[in-house]
């Protein structure tokens, strides 16, 4: 329910957000390809040469590039060049990482800011202690793309060359960003597929010892580590088999999810065959409670009446003199007084006596002037006193009417689609949310089968109760009986052609029609048909006047204050080296 601040804050925000769109729509960057050499020499230094293709559509100032560092490792003889700009480096290390600003600039005197244009970075230096030397192995774990990058990489290609020709070992993870890969001898060619931003891409790499017997620029670590990495790595494979095999079993099961709710719907859904098959009633089939009416027929037999339901019995107690009419003012400037008699209310329910004492709050000496109740709405203490007892007044309908509703309704089969939608919610977002970063092959069948399920889930939780319940015999009587009335009701045709005589009649429908939602449909005819005489009737000045809108806009009013402020509140593999990102500015 929108309130006038609301509206403004709604207003102020898109009017920012397509500023901003209008400012930066046609600025942006992404990275075509990118080229990766290392050269791993025998002293356990490692050569790196990073080569990065830009295409900027705006105009940029330059890019950055952030490299980890872990204890240890340093980097040396860093250069920077490109082509298609002119380059100026600036560098800082801060917080584990080697950050580098690189200007470009599209003028040798560096005066000019790039526009529209492709460019290529070159970034090379030597990187010390990312080798480590074991007992029984020298490994090199390394992210060739990081997880930090603003854009995605449309291909990584990378060339690695080795000191030795025989006993070397590499593995890529993820496997899936791995499109190609070979092995030839002391060189190691690979090309990569798409890698979305913040995922990772990375190389673990063992040689033998036998070509570092002397390498200063290593890391020594006395220790077999060997087995252990051919563990970790066979771990990891069969970990990345058993998630791609479990997204592709749930995505079938959750494709499928849909089934589920129509073998719901046959078992518990279906009312049973009747008699009764008439189209229209002309006049209201029980003498129920409207608010009752109003739960069971426009709410699909929920348990609770709706705020029409609440409205209803409101004008059901004007109907009855428990509540009187007056109008003050000239007609530019009518306004509605409510008269609440409170000495009439022995003979109340106890929904009714709720009601009418929530109304008092709020009147002087018994009286109600409409539009000044709206303005009392709008403080936040009296918004939140009237939506708790508008809260307390539904409960008090559900223990008053829920044994009709029970009579009337078998509610099993809502109940299995409620616990059904929960679940599902949970474990499609969960799994959804799993696939959604993995990149594995059968990942894409887990984000289709998540969706699919948490869209049948949302089904099970938002399709009206008489979806996947069912009425009893008398409670679908009950309810064909009351929604031929309500057609009666909203069909203009039919209720001028058989319009009631007595005003009585005429009040019923108001008061019913507004239960059913289509209180406008009876006062237009009402209108047309009613004598005048009848024009200083209780229920029909409060319509005429408008007071069944102003008493909607208050409450309206009222629940938008009462929730105003309630946002308000406090608010092993890929462990490698190297990686970190960058991005553009």
């Amino acid at each position: 329910m929108f309130n006038r601040k609301t509206l403004i804050l709604l207003l102020g925000l898109f009017f920012i957000i397509s500023t901003l769109t209008f400012v930066y729509a046609d600025r942006d960057y992404s990275i075509d390809e990118a080229f990766l050499n290392l050269t791993v020499h025998d002293n356990g230094l490692v050569h790196i040469d990073e080569s990065y293709n830009y295409n900027f559509i705006g105009t940029f100032n330059g890019v950055t590039r952030d490299i980890p560092l872990k204890s240890g490792e340093s980097i040396e003889n860093l250069q920077v060049s490109a082509i298609g700009a002119y380059p100026e480096l600036v560098e800082r290390f801060e917080d584990g990482y080697l950050k580098l600003k690189i200007y470009l600039y599209a003028d040798e005197a560096h005066t000019q800011k790039i526009h529209d244009t492709d460019v290529q970075v070159f970034i090379s230096y030597d990187m010390v202690n990312l080798t480590t030397v074991y007992r029984d192995t020298v490994s090199i774990q390394y992210k060739i793309w990081g997880d930090e990058w603003d854009k995605s990489v449309g291909k990584l290609t990378t060339n690695i060359n080795l000191p030795g020709s025989s006993g070397n070992m590499y593995w890529l993870n993820p496997s899936q960003y791995n499109l190609t890969s070979s092995l030839n001898g002391n060189h190691i060619h690979s090309v990569s597929t798409s890698i979305p931003s913040g995922e990772f891409f990375e190389l673990q790499l063992l040689m033998p010892t036998d070509k570092f017997t002397n390498s200063p620029y290593a890391l020594h670590i006395d220790k077999n580590a060997k087995d252990e990495i051919l563990k970790i790595q066979e771990d990891y494979k069969n970990s990345e088999v058993f998630y791609d095999d479990l997204y592709l079993i749930t995505g079938i099961i959750f494709l499928f999810s849909p089934i589920i709710l129509i073998g719901l719907y046959l078992k518990y859904g279906r009312d049973p065959k009747i008699e009764y098959q008439g189209l229209y009633e002309r006049e209201p089939p029980t003498n129920d409670a409207p608010a009752m009416v109003n739960a069971i027929i426009q709410e699909h037999a929920s348990e609770k009446p709706s705020l029409k339901g609440f409205e209803a019995t409101i004008m059901d107690l004007i109907n009855r003199k428990i509540i009187g009419i007056e109008t003050i003012g000239g007609d530019e400037n009518k306004q509605l007084i409510l008269h609440l008699h409170m000495e009439k209310t022995d003979s109340l329910n106890q929904q009714e006596k709720h009601l009418i004492n929530l109304l008092n709050r709020f009147a002087n000496n018994q009286t109600l002037n409409l539009q000044n109740f709206k303005n009392q709405l709008k403080i936040e203490m009296n918004a939140k006193y009237f939506k708790e007892q508008y809260e307390l007044w539904r409960g008090i309908c559900r223990g008053q009417y829920i044994q009709n509703l029970s009579k009337y309704f078998i509610k099993k089969g809502k109940t299995i689609t409620i616990y059904f939608g929960i679940i599902g919610l949970i474990l499609g977002g969960i799994v959804g949310y799993m696939a959604l970063g993995s990149g594995l092959p059968n990942s894409i069948i887990a984000l289709i089968g998540s969706a699919i399920l948490l869209a049948t889930s949302l089904l099970c939780l938002i399709l009206p109760n008489d979806v996947f319940g069912h009425w009893t015999k008398e409670g679908k009587e009950y309810s064909d009986k009351w929604k031929n009335f309500k057609k009666f009701l909203k069909d203009n045709s039919l209720l001028n052609q058989h319009p009631p005589e007595s005003i009585v009649i005429w009040n019923q429908y108001l008061v019913y029609a507004t239960a059913l939602g289509v209180a406008d449909n009876v006062y237009k005819s009402m209108k047309i048909h009613i004598p005048s005489d009848y024009y200083t009737d209780d229920l029909y000045t409060f319509h005429m006047y408008g007071g069944y809108w102003l008493m909607h806009d208050s409450f309206n009013a009222g629940f938008s204050a009462a929730v105003s402020d309630s946002s308000s509140g406090l608010g092993g593999i890929g462990g490698g080296s190297g990686g970190g990102g960058g991005g553009a500015f």
